[in-house]
């Protein structure tokens, strides 16, 4: 559903003022490209804070406390 609603934006911002759809249409890989690094290192912290949050609520599970 959000990939039509990002092809009907472009297409009424082509219908308003194609050379910037034109721009933009051709800018998107690079506007890709460099957010990858800043994904991989929302995983990467994402990861982190589910190992962190697992170590600290071990001892809780262990002695048989029921996850909320």
């Amino acid at each position: 559903m959000g990939t039509l609603f990002v092809l009907i934006g472009w297409l009424i911002l082509f219908v308003l003022c194609w050379p910037l759809a034109l721009l933009a249409l051709l800018l998107w890989p690079l506007v890709w490209l460099i957010s990858l690094p800043f994904r991989l290192l929302g995983i990467a912290v994402d990861g982190v804070f589910g190992l962190l949050r697992a170590l600290l609520t071990l001892p809780a599970r262990v002695l048989g406390a029921k996850p909320g």
